[in-house]
């Protein structure tokens, strides 16, 4: 668990040390002594689109999942621009935006209409590779 989106986040994962460094960093750089990034990913909220730039610093070739993506406010395209990599590197989780799509007899249509709906707006994000 790298960054999450929620707020409580503020409390420790933000916090920095003595040498300016965050408490997510520190977490990146000292798992990346346990594996690889073939064998190891990182959890990231995609609420803080723009972060993915240091997390790509620190992180420049881990797999990111990234939850957060529509109901909660996460950007698609802002995780894009600062996360993705030439392989993608990116695992975006849209659970409740595709859920709670509709709240009437038509749920089903209405969830399946936004995951095809974000599936499209991911493989145009590829496109930009």
């Amino acid at each position: 668990l790298a960054l999450t989106s929620n707020k409580g986040s503020l409390d420790f994962q933000l916090t920095e040390d003595r040498d300016s460094e965050r408490l997510f960093e520190k977490v990146i750089r000292k798992t990346q002594q346990w594996g690889t990034p073939e064998n190891m990913m990182y959890v990231v909220g995609a609420t803080r689109g723009e972060m993915f730039k240091d997390i790509r610093r620190v992180a420049p070739n881990s797999f990111l999942l990234v939850p957060g993506v529509g109901a909660q406010g996460g950007s698609l395209q802002e995780v894009c621009k600062y996360g993705i990599i030439k392989d993608c590197g990116l695992l975006v989780n849209s659970s409740r935006g595709i859920i709670y799509a509709g709240h009437d007899e038509h749920f089903a249509e209405a969830a399946a209409d936004a995951a095809k709906n974000l599936q499209e707006q991911m493989a145009e994000q590829l496109t930009l590779l």
